[in-house]
């Protein structure tokens, strides 16, 4: 219908061009115009007015969706799985609906934290005043008091925050696939200490104040009548504008800023950040990462700005697809051979799992995590592993 409703509005411009363009140099000069005219439309601003309102629910149940017994996202009425084209032809509708839906899915996240893991929310920085911005980690109770072991989960780039992997696995597949909380469990039962980081919470977003103009009346120094005059104008191209915006841009979403959290406005100056404050200060002997795509590039970052605090505490490194590059990243000779020994490369492959991938990069060794079909079959029939470290690193 959006399709059907622009082309419409353009159809008589179509015409009228065909027809001008029949004839001589005044009407070419008219042709022209008409091009401006049409390079000033915005089809994706014109089919908006063919949108449902972007209003939706902000509860999982008000979506008409659930998790069932294994955790998998299913409609409450029809037990179907999530339908991403809920409404044909309206695209961007459809992603804000699911943007809306993740949102949720977020805080349903950060619950299971809490409440399946037993995990704290600890805010942060540790000394934000009332007022400014503030994100927040979570913890097991013995993270920083557990002498042996320490279990640290960074994720990747993107929507995702704490305690999540992929948005998309969580709700195309199940929490098991597209959550931390696999590893957070069975680290915990095996003994370690556990701290998960939120790399990706690195500002607020409050509504952008309106700029009021000073009004043309208040200029004391000109005749009355010019005043009114410019006030009469002032008004009416404003009542144009205002008009043409509703035309325009029926929904438009309220223009936002973004006020950054002290000391984590990125997730490299979070990882620098949750370490110096938490992590350096633990009481583990030894600290283990698993890191995440982006996650794996925060954690080469950390190690750049502390390198000796984080070879004197962390024992071993998992990184999944990890997107860190020791030559972009300036990483020194010292800390890639230290990678070489301590850290593994899990990427996506077709080779079987554990076979040796060959890198372009010196750093650490890259090893097959197979593709997601055979990974999800080796994982039904055996054991997840946790931390695939030689036992010598555990």
């Amino acid at each position: 219908m959006s399709i059907c409703l622009s082309s419409l509005i353009l159809l008589p411009i179509w015409i009228s061009m065909a027809q001008i363009q029949q004839g001589g140099p005044d009407e070419k000069e008219k042709t022209t115009a008409l091009k401006d005219l049409l390079s000033r439309i915005d089809l994706d601003e014109l089919m908006k007015k063919d949108e449902p309102p972007l209003d939706f629910p902000d509860t999982l149940e008000g979506f008409e969706y659930a998790f069932n017994e294994k955790g998998q996202l299913r409609h409450i009425k029809t037990g179907e799985p999530f339908v991403f084209n809920y409404r044909e032809d309206l695209h961007r509708w459809n992603q804000k609906r699911y943007e809306a839906l993740g949102e949720i899915i977020t805080k349903y996240v950060y619950e299971l934290l809490e409440k399946d893991c037993n995990l704290k929310k600890i805010s942060i920085p540790v000394d934000a005043t009332e007022s400014e911005p503030k994100s927040f980690i979570f913890m097991s109770e013995d993270a920083l008091t557990n002498p042996q072991k320490l279990m640290v989960l960074i994720h990747g780039s993107g929507v995702v925050r704490a305690g999540q992997w992929a948005r998309r696995l969580i709700i195309n597949e199940d929490l098991d696939s597209g959550t931390q909380i696999p590893f957070i469990k069975r680290a915990m039962d095996e003994g370690y200490g556990v701290i998960v980081l939120n790399p990706n919470e690195n500002y607020i977003e409050v509504e952008k104040p309106k700029i009021h103009l000073q009004s043309s009346s208040d200029s004391s120094d000109e005749p009355a009548e010019k005043r009114e005059r410019k006030d009469k104008v002032s008004k009416e191209t404003k009542k144009r504008r205002d008009f043409y915006e509703k035309y325009r841009n029926p929904q438009r979403e309220k223009e936002m800023m973004q006020l950054y959290i002290r000391e984590n406005g990125s997730p490299e100056e979070h990882a620098i950040y949750v370490w110096d404050h938490f992590i350096a200060q633990s009481a583990a002997e030894n600290v283990f990462f698993v890191a995440h795509s982006y996650g794996g590039l925060a954690f080469v970052e950390l190690m750049i700005q502390r390198e000796a605090d984080v070879k004197s505490k962390v024992t071993a490194v998992a990184l999944t697809d990890s997107v860190h590059n020791v030559w972009h990243q300036e990483a020194g000779k010292t800390i890639r051979e230290w990678m070489r020994e301590n850290c593994c490369n899990w990427v996506s492959s077709s080779e079987p799992l554990d076979t040796s991938v060959e890198s372009m990069l010196p750093d650490c060794p890259r090893v097959s995590a197979v593709s997601n079909l055979a990974l999800r079959h080796d994982m039904e029939n055996s054991e997840p592993i946790l931390l695939p470290f030689p036992s010598s690193k555990i």
